[in-house]
């Protein structure tokens, strides 16, 4: 069940709001924008159809028009099909409503942002099969505290104990590990993958204590070396217990579902963010399910630009009174960041430095040189990398992989802020015969750098012939000249199937025939190739990056 457009007409804040152009593939619709932008009115809306169509309580019509003479209407498009939700209220004609059905078997499934529990008490709804299918234990509105974290701990506590008592009666053992397997383990393992996994800040469900007739169910979870009462939890921690609950108890709902989520960053730190909204989608949310959220948190951002299965929706300064029609944000549109920090803040921090984006965690390497006023920041991949450099005042560098010295020489030319190393990756310097030889001379260990060489000439020729065979196919992967408006561009035919693809690829496999070190080394992927060579084995990369010869050639290529 996937949104793939919104229509909302005199819904709270707005007069016509319409989100469009959403991917059927979005698993996660991320909406930005400051405080008071109008993002909470969309999770309105599907709360608005939510609750009418389990026939649940809700507010009056009048909590959610704008103009109370006017007909509220919400159009929601899906992959297949449309639903549509007309109010008559405040036209001459009786109260009522007009339907589309909902797609076969969709749900909505909404947490609004005031659902911190400080501590764990009683639910005042009994567990049965309609408390989940119709969401009894809702809030009556989307303003109104959520105390569901209640319901969640109490069923929580409660299959457990069905799972443990249950083969006692047929005279068999409880299979204490299929136990731990369904409740425990997916709690635990979430909980490492969001705090990590230092035993000193990360915490780890260690027990539960069952409710009694005086006091409620209890949940114990470990940080270090302490055992520590869920009241006792930071708000942040509470945070992310309560969202990740949620998700184990209400599995079973969430599949054929649309499930959004107010601030569900409050109360975390950057880093946290990140993971939090990464172990949700990735691990949690089934495919056939969408999740809605809002955010201003630079981590939520982060990720949703990065993730390939995630649409940003920026809300920030809409005029409610006119018509709006929204759609997704470029993944290359770097001013989403600004609704987290704003140009003037990144102006002051970053006043004087140079920034380069690197492609994955190449960063660390880079950092460890410490050049004067230069800051390396990780991309996801090349071409994320060369985006930034090409669209923005930040610059870039990129491997070589399979390219020439004509196609480095004309791209830093046509992009002046992207720099391309001159050998295939970064590991090509760092296990250079020259950086090599520094290392072992500094640890006072012999190193016999022609040995070295031939067991390199060996391990390329090894396999020449199998990259040679891939180089034209690897090369029309690469993203330069490939935007709609440089079509005529003719060096877009560098990276194509075309006779100048060809010409650049014989020339790349003239490199790997040959056996001269400053030819093949180019072109050579020594990452994960040539592993087997002695002199290169058990040596930590961050020693490698110490030399002064590594400096310098990264020196020499950034300036």
């Amino acid at each position: 069940m996937r949104i793939t457009g919104l229509k909302i007409n005199n819904f709270k804040r707005f007069s016509d709001l319409s989100i469009d152009g959403i991917p059927s593939t979005a698993k996660l619709v991320l909406l930005i924008g400051g405080n008071g932008s109008g993002k909470s009115s969309v999770f309105d809306a599907f709360d608005y159809v939510s609750k009418f169509s389990k026939v649940t309580k809700r507010e009056s019509d009048s909590y959610y028009q704008k103009l109370k003479n006017k007909k509220l209407a919400i159009e929601i498009e899906f992959q297949k099909g449309v639903i549509k939700f007309i109010s008559n209220i405040g036209s001459q004609e009786d109260g009522g409503y007009s339907e589309s059905p909902l797609v076969s078997g969709g749900n909505f499934i909404g947490r609004s942002s005031l659902r911190i529990v400080p501590r764990i008490s009683f639910s005042k709804i009994n567990y049965d099969g309609k408390t989940l299918t119709h969401d009894i234990d809702a809030p009556k509105s989307f303003i109104e505290f959520d105390t569901r974290f209640n319901f969640d701990v109490n069923k929580f506590t409660q299959d457990i104990n069905r799972a443990m008592r249950a083969p006692i009666f047929r005279g068999e053992s409880a299979d204490t590990l299929k136990i731990f397997k369904e409740f425990i383990e997916p709690f635990n393992k979430s909980l490492s993958n969001i705090f990590g996994e230092d035993n000193n800040t990360a915490i780890q469900i260690a027990e539960y204590e069952e409710a009694s007739i005086n006091t409620p169910p209890k949940l114990i979870f470990r940080k270090g070396k302490s055992l520590i009462n869920y009241d006792l939890l930071s708000q942040g921690e509470k945070q992310v217990v309560i969202t990740l609950l949620n998700f184990i108890v209400r599995k079973e709902q969430l599949a054929n579902s649309i499930y959004f989520i107010d601030e569900m960053d409050a109360h975390l730190n950057t880093a946290i963010q990140y993971t939090l909204l990464k172990e949700i989608t990735e691990n949690w949310i089934p495919e056939s399910c969408q999740l809605w959220t809002a955010s201003h948190s630079l981590g939520f951002i982060d990720y949703a630009r990065q993730a390939e299965h995630a649409a940003i929706i920026d809300f920030d300064q809409l005029n409610f009174d006119l018509p709006q029609v929204l759609i997704p944000e470029p993944k290359d549109n770097l001013e989403v960041y600004e609704i987290a920090v704003s140009k003037d803040i990144l102006g002051r921090i970053f006043d004087g430095m140079n920034i380069f984006f690197v492609e994955n965690k190449d960063n660390h390497h880079y950092n460890s040189l410490g050049i004067t006023k230069t800051i390396f920041v990780p991309e996801k991949n090349k071409q994320a990398v060369f985006f930034k450099a090409k669209n923005s005042e930040f610059k870039g560098i990129i491997d070589r992989d399979f390219l020439s010295d004509k196609e480095i020489e004309e791209l830093e030319k046509d992009y002046k802020n992207l720099k391309i190393l001159r050998y295939y990756s970064i590991e090509n310097y760092l296990y250079h015969p020259d950086n090599l030889a520094e290392y072992y001379n500094k640890k006072n260990k012999s190193f016999d750098k022609e040995d070295y060489l031939k067991s390199l000439i060996a391990a390329k020729n090894e396999i020449k012939d199998r990259l040679i065979i891939k180089l034209m196919s690897t090369r029309t992967s690469y993203p330069f000249y490939k935007e709609v408006q440089q079509e005529k561009n003719p060096k877009k035919k560098w990276y194509t199937n075309s006779n100048e693809n060809t010409n650049f690829t014989e020339k790349i496999a003239e490199l790997l025939n040959s056996d001269n070190l400053e030819d093949f080394y180019k072109v050579f992927p020594i990452k994960n190739n040539a592993t087997q060579i002695p002199q290169r084995q058990n040596i930590p990369l961050s020693e490698l990056t110490k030399t002064k010869w590594f400096e310098e050639q990264i020196k020499q290529l950034i300036c």
